[in-house]
């Protein structure tokens, strides 16, 4: 981009905000707003192309396994599914009146960007399911449970990443867990007993078990997707034996340390002692070497590992090891 462009953009962009502030923006403040946004516009694009291929994603579940055999899924979408099988009320119908209360629940819980992004990602949906045609990939009941579950789990997934969902069960289990004072795990859980249960009672057991296996892969592929690639845990260490430690992690390992001030508390009366603790994040695979590492330098340090959901910024790629 030129610079004469770059400047038009910048005073376009910031001509609102300086007429309200009744002053002129200096260079800096000019630079930054661009910066914003071209950030702003970056992350609208790329928040529209994932919730696009989540759309389609899910919609190549729906119609190219799970429709032609009746199998459904959890939450919202199951509800519609089910519906449909039971009544034969089009699918992209049923997605948009069920998904309603949901949306509205979302703009109270969530927020109000939440809510649109919501309402667009779910009528998008339902107009590809009404519109586009996609090939019935298989009648094998088992490949249809596995990888219609993958597509539609896959769909989610994207959506959330985009900002969106297109299952607004998770919106509702927030919404109870707050009042109830339980789990969104447990709620979702209880939600989705109800659903398969009632598959086997109007459907049949066979269809309600193979619609089991459709919810895990789903299940299964919306954490990938949503977690990461991936799969991270935070180790924090409390060593005697620190300095040696960093620079084994650093070195050896090829990952990045942080170094905090902490209080160790021992003793009858709790008495304290200042001490460093050490925090890196790392790959599951790589847990079994730190700990070996760890074992050689100080086989009585404390360890602590978390489960990481996902990463961004820092250290987190690799770094070329010393040799």
């Amino acid at each position: 981009m030129n610079k004469l462009l770059k400047r038009i953009i910048i005073s376009t962009t910031l001509r609102n905000k300086q007429k309200e502030a009744g002053q002129n923006f200096s260079r800096f403040q000019l630079a930054s707003g661009f910066r914003e946004l071209k950030i702003n516009t970056f992350r609208q694009i790329k928040d529209a192309i994932l919730i696009t291929a989540g759309i389609f994603s899910a919609a190549f579940g729906f119609k190219g396994f799970l429709l032609t055999n009746q199998f459904i899924d959890g939450g919202a979408t199951g509800i519609s599914l089910l519906i449909s099988a039971l009544t034969h009320i089009p699918l992209y119908i049923l997605l948009i009146i069920v998904n309603i209360p949901f949306i509205l629940l979302a703009y109270i819980v969530v927020n109000r960007n939440f809510a649109i992004k919501t309402a667009i990602a779910i009528s998008g949906l339902a107009l590809v399911v009404a519109t586009v045609q996609f090939p019935n990939v298989t009648n094998d009941d088992l490949l249809v449970a596995l990888f219609g579950g993958f597509f539609l789990g896959a769909g989610i997934g994207l959506s959330v990443r985009g900002g969106a969902v297109i299952d607004g069960t998770e919106v509702l289990a927030i919404f109870l867990s707050r009042k109830l004072g339980t789990t969104i795990g447990d709620i979702i859980v209880l939600i989705n007993v109800l659903i398969f249960s009632a598959a086997a009672y109007f459907l049949s057991i066979d269809i309600a078990m193979y619609s089991l296996i459709t919810y895990l892969a789903a299940s299964k592929t919306l954490d990938f997707i949503v977690e990461g690639i991936e799969e991270y845990t935070g180790v924090s260490i409390i060593s005697s034996h620190n300095d040696e430690i960093r620079e084994m992690i650093i070195n050896k390992l090829g990952r990045g340390v942080t170094v905090y001030n902490g209080k160790r508390g021992f003793g009858k009366k709790g008495e304290t002692k200042d001490i460093d603790i050490l925090y890196t994040v790392l790959t599951r695979l790589e847990l079994n070497k730190l700990n070996t590492e760890i074992e050689k330098i100080d086989p009585f340090a404390f360890i602590v590992m978390s489960s990481v959901r996902d990463t961004k910024g820092g250290m987190i790629k690799k770094r070329p090891l010393k040799h």
